[in-house]
């Protein structure tokens, strides 16, 4: 079986595309064609289509594609009328394949968008040391034109004139000589894609920029400076700046921007922007949460529970390897702590242990040391960043032959929960680790973040594997993690237990009565 993600699904044409699309809009539930079956998933973070179907060769094959692809692959994804003019870096730092993927990002980016003199219009910007108007917004009003002019750029290999390119960009890119529109209605966008340090000033042109109206995006690659891509940056930032330690991996990044431009539906339970663990009811601009019958909605709204707080170890592992960066590492203590707020911490219900590791492995507490949430966050906070490589394996035995042991504050009979985050490939083998957590009896969960592998991501995950693996591109909407992640643990019940002995004998006693009463009326 082939798993793949793609920009348009391969058993239908358009017009059943469309078909399906709108009944699972309509309905949010999965539908069915004649050639290919279809059903949505999510990972935590969003829904994704799957489609199984059988190829020319007679071969059964499943596609994979987030909604939004799906929905722009159906046309029933169109771009707000927008004005994007995309500010590319070529400077000598760039090598000529790099510049390539710069390329293929654009050419993916814009395959996503609704192109028209009327709909949205592209232009592009190419500099170095000096600035060249290679697209105009005035030039192609098709998306294979604006392809293959995109296709044809050439790299100007000179310095990094950040800052004349964006005063360019004002002044004549988004100008109604080269086909920006004046129009209120009309978004102007500018999105910035670099990897060095600008050599002139790029804070008062890029304050002029967006005093102007104009929504800047900062994409840096590399070892870029952070401090310039928020300087040039729209508030808010965490939503306008974006990195990636390469240009291989930048295509990464499409998918935030089809889905950023694409406006679709206001129903947020089709579209899976909401984060209830059950059931999504629709209102208007809105939505609330229900759960399936035997489960209570819990205080926070959103997560359901079949049973009452049992006690759990809970143990957190955390990838501290130089590929995550300082700031990032911060963005995800926070996320910890936004998991620990959902916790019963106690002393007799869960307790929580954090371990960290790169090229080795550093318990920062064990289970136990902390019973409240106060002191639990704000020993989380106080973890400094290791950096350096990423030994998953050897960190996930650490925790098996280490963490949830009765010495390091484990508790015997007690439901014992893994929670992995990675952010990128281990450098050992995760298979032998992972297998001995299970056999444990362990509950393991896996999340993944930017470069993480996801099959590795799904060899950690216990089964059901899509209720324990979650994975997001960017950093920045780790929340959306935290929100979707349950850990409801119930207590089996003793079948030799008092309580469940009155249980047993009442229902037999009411089955008694319900035979008596039927063959007396008889």
């Amino acid at each position: 079986m082939q798993m793949s993600c793609c920009s348009r699904p391969p058993f239908q044409k358009k017009a059943e595309l469309k078909q399906l699309a709108l009944r699972l809009l309509n309905n949010n539930k999965a539908g069915e064609s004649h050639t290919a079956k279809m059903r949505i998933v999510s990972n935590g973070v969003q829904p994704y289509i799957v489609q199984t179907g059988v190829d020319t060769d007679g071969e059964t094959q499943e596609e994979v594609t987030t909604f939004t692809t799906f929905l722009n692959a159906a046309g029933l994804c169109n771009t707000k009328p927008t004005d994007v003019v995309f500010i590319i870096d070529s400077s000598r730092s760039v090598r000529p394949a790099e510049f390539e993927q710069v390329k293929v990002f654009l050419a993916k980016v814009i395959d996503g968008l609704t192109v028209g003199p009327d709909a949205t219009r592209v232009g592009v910007v190419n500099y170095a040391s000096r600035v060249k108007n290679e697209v105009s917004l005035k030039s192609h009003k098709t998306k294979a034109a604006l392809v293959k002019a995109v296709s044809k750029i050439e790299p100007l290999s000179t310095g990094t004139m950040t800052g004349l390119a964006i005063q360019f960009a004002m002044n004549v890119a988004f100008s109604e000589a080269e086909g920006a529109r004046k129009s209120p209605g009309i978004s102007k966008v500018a999105i910035i894609v670099t990897d060095g340090r600008p050599q002139d000033n790029i804070r008062d042109n890029a304050a002029r920029a967006r005093e102007a109206g104009i929504e800047i995006f900062a994409i840096g690659v590399g070892r870029v400076d952070m401090t310039t891509l928020r300087q040039m940056a729209s508030e808010p930032l965490e939503d306008h700046v974006d990195y990636v330690e390469s240009y291989s991996l930048i295509e990464k990044l499409t998918k935030k921007f089809q889905e950023a431009f694409c406006d679709v539906v206001s129903d947020l339970c089709a579209t899976g922007d909401h984060d209830c663990e059950h059931i999504c009811i629709s209102t208007p601009g809105s939505f609330k949460c229900a759960c399936r019958e035997g489960h209570t909605l819990m205080n926070d709204s959103r997560s359901c529970s079949a049973c009452s707080n049992a006690a759990t170890d809970v143990v957190f592992l955390i990838d501290g390897s130089k590929s995550v960066r300082p700031e990032n590492f911060e963005l995800v203590k926070k996320w910890i702590n936004l998991i620990i707020d959902k916790l019963d911490v106690s002393e007799t219900n869960t307790h929580v242990g954090l371990v960290q590791y790169s090229s080795s492995v550093k318990q920062e507490f064990p289970l136990g040391r902390y019973n409240n949430k106060k002191a639990l966050k704000d020993a989380v906070k106080k973890m400094d960043y290791m950096e350096r490589g990423t030994m998953t394996g050897q960190a996930i035995n650490f925790i098996v032959e280490n963490s949830f042991t009765p010495n390091q504050g484990a508790r015997p009979g007690v439901a014992k929960i893994g929670i992995v985050f990675t952010d990128g490939r281990s450098q050992d083998d995760i298979v032998g680790a992972t297998r001995k957590a299970k056999e444990h009896g362990f509950k393991m969960y896996a999340v993944g973040v930017g470069n993480a592998v996801e099959d590795e991501l799904r060899e950690i995950a216990s089964e059901p594997v899509p209720d324990h693996y979650f994975y997001t591109a960017d950093f920045k909407t780790m929340n959306q993690i935290a929100k979707k992640l349950q850990i409801n643990v119930c207590q089996e019940e003793d079948p030799c237990e008092c309580n469940s002995i009155v249980k047993f004998q009442k229902k037999v006693e009411e089955a008694l009565q319900a035979l008596t009463k039927k063959y007396i009326l008889s």
